[in-house]
């Protein structure tokens, strides 16, 4: 007769309950959702209680991540970039002149930065998808419940919640994201999300198109020209990627060389015809405020050009940040142009390590996207361009939601693609074969 296993010790179930896959799934669904109702969560309990809630998940992901420490392998998977550009912001805090607002800052950039290494390492790409589709799904869904609450129920602004009312005026709404701009690059990333999740059969057929008209409609309600101008990006990537992925690997190469030739040639037109493409987005109010900001932020960098003023992510209410002006009333919470933004923080060398993090996690990206069968590859791709072309007017990338999916996309492209991993394989092949 055979014995009954032995039972396990406190330690052991400990750790088997750490790394099990309904724990990695909820603590990666719960960091997404923290990160992206963010501003509601501080809303309504305060900075102490979403201190507590980031601070709670991120002890929780690094017990799960140490638990799975065997299984996940780490050879590779954390690009440099990342580690660099975390690396000099925390540096930064040497030439500070608001020392215990950089400290807030770089703990809250870690911690996210915590919160997306663990969903990009614990999660497989498709199961990523399904827990930002589920988060997205009722972030829309609830955003769209309380605005017709709000503009057609009650007929009047929900304040503690920033939310105006005008659904009944169609738009522009702002849901649970405090701004419309926000909103609508969480619509077009939501798209991008569901159309994925529709394409791979993730979800039922019902629910994806139900989730992509939802997508669509908070999309239009919100009024807002980027938001639309990264759709339209958006879907000339996905366009090119659908071609990419047709073509035999002889001639992608060249076919990836032609595609980068015709988004610059069509990057210097818009350039050249700013003016009237500004005009038929009606966006002529936004950006002349914008031009302002950017303008008063680059008079700033000049005091401290190469290194910057020192990191703060979401800006507080103290100098030089309050010396930044735009036109009117309105008080600017950021430099409204996340490539500006890092400048203004780190100086040139970290504007430099930025771009850097953003060009090799895309190309990375993109490379993946165009060579890999499954289509859920093409999800970290197209998010990406989401972030690149909203961090044109906003810079939600660097804090939150956008600077979670940004290293959750960065690492996963780092795992699949990763030359020092390469680097690795070819040595010890060189190795093993014979003298």
């Amino acid at each position: 007769m055979a014995r009954p296993p032995a039972p396990l010790s406190a330690l052991e179930l400990t750790k088997s309950i750490l790394a099990s896959a309904p724990l990695s799934k909820a603590l990666a669904t719960l960091a997404i959702a923290t990160a992206l109702f963010s501003f509601p969560i501080h809303r309504l309990i305060g900075w102490p209680g979403l201190i507590a809630v980031i601070s709670g998940l991120g002890v929780l992901t690094i017990l799960s991540l140490v638990a799975q420490w065997k299984e996940i392998g780490w050879s590779g998977l954390l690009p440099i970039s990342l580690l660099a550009f975390v690396g000099w912001a925390g540096v930064s805090f040497f030439w500070s002149q608001y020392h215990w607002a950089t400290v807030a800052g770089l703990a809250y950039l870690v911690a996210f930065t915590v919160l997306g290494i663990y969903v990009a390492l614990a999660r497989d790409t498709i199961q990523i998808v399904r827990s930002f589709g589920d988060v997205l799904r009722f972030g829309l869904g609830l955003s769209l419940a309380l605005e017709i609450f709000s503009g057609i129920i009650i007929n009047r602004p929900i304040q503690l919640l920033g939310i105006t009312g005008r659904i009944a005026y169609l738009g522009p709404i702002q849901g649970l994201f405090e701004t419309r701009d926000q909103l609508g690059l969480v619509c077009v990333i939501a798209l991008v999300t569901f159309g994925t999740e529709l394409r791979t059969r993730s979800v039922t057929r019902g629910v994806a198109v139900a989730s992509l008209v939802v997508g669509a409609l908070m999309l239009l309600l919100t009024r807002d020209p980027l938001a639309f101008g990264a759709m339209l990006v958006v879907a000339a990537a996905a366009g090119a990627l659908y071609g990419l992925r047709r073509t035999s690997d002889a001639t992608r190469r060249y076919w990836q060389v032609g595609v980068l030739v015709l988004a610059a040639a069509i990057a210097v037109v818009g350039w050249i015809y700013r003016t009237p493409i500004v005009k038929t987005f009606n966006a002529g109010g936004d950006l002349t405020y914008r031009l302002a900001v950017w303008h008063s932020v680059w008079n700033l960098t000049q005091a401290n050009l190469l290194q910057g003023w020192g990191w703060v992510g979401a800006w507080p209410q103290r100098e030089p940040f309050t010396l930044v002006v735009g036109p009117g009333t309105r008080i600017p919470g950021s430099a409204l142009n996340a490539y500006l933004d890092v400048w203004f923080q780190l100086g040139l060398v970290g504007f430099i390590v930025f771009l850097g993090f953003l060009g090799l996690a895309f190309t990375r990206s993109w490379f993946l996207a165009s060579r890999r069968r499954s289509v859920v590859f093409t999800w970290p791709a197209l998010v990406l361009v989401v972030l690149i072309i909203g961090a044109l007017a906003e810079s939600s990338i660097l804090v939150e939601f956008g600077w979670l999916a940004f290293v959750v996309c960065s690492v996963k492209a780092s795992r699949e693609l990763s030359w020092r991993r390469a680097f690795e394989s070819i040595t010890v092949r060189s190795d093993a074969a014979p003298g």
